[in-house]
This record gives structure tokens, sequence and C-alpha cells, in this order.
């Protein structure tokens, strides 16, 4: 059984819906544009209380 491509019915062999290469195929992008900050993830709020090294302004920062 041959589960190939973004749909399990084609016989591509080449590329499988199963493993981890197919969850770049089925990944959804999520924006989070113009949403308040406090219903961000903690990683993403202004303050970064977690201390995630992020680049801002093209500067690796832990702020």
């Amino acid at each position: 059984m041959v589960h190939g491509g973004p749909f399990p019915a084609t016989s591509d062999s080449r590329t499988t819906s199963v493993g981890t290469l197919a969850i770049r195929r089925f990944l959804r992008p999520v924006c989070y544009q113009d949403l308040p900050v406090d219903l961000l993830p903690p990683a993403l709020q202004d303050g970064n209380p977690l201390h995630v090294p992020r680049l801002i302004d093209g500067r690796l920062t832990l702020e």
C-alpha cells in the first residue's frame, strides 16, 4: 500500500502522507497579527517572560 502525496489515494511513491516529512506538507501557518498581547502565547509576548532568544530588527536578543 502506498500512502503518497497530499492525498492518500495517490500512487506517487516519492512522497508519503505519513511520517516526519508529511508534517511540512500538512502544516498550516498561523498568524498572530493584531492579536492583543495578553492573548499571545508567552513565548511571543512583548515582555518575553520565557526568555526565548528572538530576532528583533535584525538583532538577536533575550528581551
